[in-house]
């Protein structure tokens, strides 16, 4: 019997190559001369461009050949290959023909590039159906989106923004700073032991929320530019005040080198001032040294170094944050995970993370995006449009449906926070430096709030699934039953949650 089903999968296995290699090896491409030379990168970005004049979209799947293959050529020859013998095929642990199909691709690049395996293969994800690769030629790209093998190719490297001279490629600006500013009075309120609680908290009910629960036991991952190493309250003296017993862990995947096979990341610190803030809002202790306390002050965290600052641009804040997501997918005592960061284009790599820690049952927040000179013509950026993230924007003082300044909104909005007053004055944050304040505004920290938010309701109702938890936060707010066309379900009534 066990010969017999030797003697079929191997007449199976057979059908299979025999398959896959008819679609596998057609040479015969032929490329109109107008599109033997690769666009110029600024080309490439006023193509990109002109899809969001025409559709306000892009996505790499619907670009021509020509120009895929030019912003992989622009962007240091680099792809990166999500394969599955399905659209849905991304977890390696639940696909049957990984192995196979990862070496069936790299033959064909091999054949096409005329180049051994060492000089095409840059990494292969331990946990995703995806690898990152060196193409030069423009056949390799037509062979490649030819076979039924592939999920999507994209450029791995190329940088809009930096296309269009608005970052360096070693900025630190966007989103970044290191600023401290002392609080207006009117702006917080001074609750036992001495912990300053931003005015927003009173507008979301989080005090009246906080008798009945105050996150315990729930673990937060915050993905983000990691947390400063000088403040000690996001650190050594995170049991502070009337927060006890929860721990705090740091973590860094990001990679600070324009060489793709580098891969010794520079540790979890906080450099751009971003991840500081966001963890402050989500988790900051009930501290007793008079600064601003956090919505879940007695949840746990864990923080993740995944990005230079708030624009993902460039190969390794990619990986960076795939990889922060695939970790915390994998760590069982994580129920919720923040980000407040994102672009404007979609990232392959970017998503199979999202779809991998979603199908490990975390509830994924990500902001809906928040405006400058160079993103005001979309709507929510990526990935908080995505249907695995919970997208939150920011709206005004003693509103639902008037947006901050400087914040994003469209469909695909699922709660709102009001962190902007009338004066201007946005969210008090415990900052970078020990002893120091400072604001944060923005659909940023609309989107660690809600996530300290999910962890009252989750420490209330510790054996709830994420499907619960989620409904739960949608019966308590502004709109529900029937979502706003740009607001979603509005804010959130964090007392209303937690009962």
């Amino acid at each position: 019997m066990t010969k017999y089903f030797f003697k079929i999968a191997v007449v199976s296995l057979l059908i299979f190559a025999s398959c896959t290699k008819d679609e596998t090896t057609e040479t015969s491409i032929n490329i109109d001369i107008s599109q033997k030379e690769p666009l110029t990168i600024e080309q490439v970005t006023q193509q990109i461009d002109q899809s969001f004049a025409t559709k306000n979209s892009f996505n790499w799947k619907q670009a021509s050949n020509h120009l895929l293959w030019s912003a992989i050529y622009q962007g240091q020859k680099i792809a990166t290959i999500g394969f599955g013998s399905s659209a849905t095929d991304f977890d390696r642990s639940k696909s049957k023909n990984n192995v196979k199909i990862q070496s069936q691709i790299l033959d064909l690049i091999m054949q096409y590039e005329g180049k051994a395996i060492d000089k095409v293969l840059i990494s292969s994800d331990e946990y995703l159906n995806l690898i990152d690769v060196t193409i030069e030629k423009q056949e390799t790209v037509i062979a490649l989106r030819r076979t039924n093998l592939i999920r999507y190719i994209e450029p791995a490297d190329y940088r809009y923004y930096e296309s269009k001279g608005i970052l360096e490629r070693s900025s630190s600006s966007s989103g970044c700073g290191y600023e401290s500013e002392s609080l207006n009075s009117s702006d917080y309120t001074t609750i036992t032991p001495n912990a300053k609680m931003p005015w927003t908290f009173t507008q979301h009910n989080i005090p009246a929320a906080w008798n009945t629960a105050t996150g315990s036991g729930i673990t937060i991952g915050v993905i983000d530019t990691g947390t400063s190493p000088n403040q000690s309250l996001l650190g050594s003296s995170f049991n502070n005040g009337l927060s006890s017993g929860r721990s705090i862990q740091k973590f860094g995947t990001y990679v600070d080198s324009i060489w793709p096979w580098s891969s010794t990341t520079d540790g979890p610190n906080d450099q751009c001032g971003h991840g500081t803030s966001m963890a402050s809002v989500a988790t900051a202790p009930r501290n007793n040294v008079g600064l601003p306390v956090g919505v879940a002050y007695n949840a746990n965290l864990i923080t993740y170094r995944a990005a230079a600052n708030v624009v993902l641009e460039g190969y390794h804040e990619h990986n960076g944050v795939k990889n922060a997501f695939t970790a915390l997918g994998n760590n069982a005592s994580v129920k919720i995970i923040s980000m407040s960061m994102g672009h404007i284009i979609s990232v392959g790599k970017i998503e199979d993370g999202v779809k991998y820690a979603y199908n490990k049952g975390k509830l994924i927040f990500c902001a809906g995006g928040t405006s400058t000179s160079f993103t005001t013509f979309v709507g929510v950026i990526f990935p908080a449009w995505m249907p695995e993230a919970v997208a939150v924007t920011g709206v005004m003082e003693g509103t639902s449906n008037v947006k901050c300044d400087v914040c994003h909104t469209g469909s695909k909005i699922d709660f709102t926070i009001q962190m902007q007053r009338n004066s201007g004055s946005t969210v008090p944050v415990t900052s970078y430096y020990n002893s120091q304040s400072d604001y944060v505004g923005g659909s940023s920290v609309a989107t660690a709030t809600t996530a300290g938010i999910a962890a009252l309701v989750w420490s209330k109702n510790p054996s709830w699934t994420r499907a619960q938890v989620l409904t739960k936060m949608k019966q308590s707010s502004t709109y529900y039953p029937t979502k706003n066309a740009n607001y979603g379900h509005g804010n959130i009534n964090a007392q209303l949650a937690v009962q």
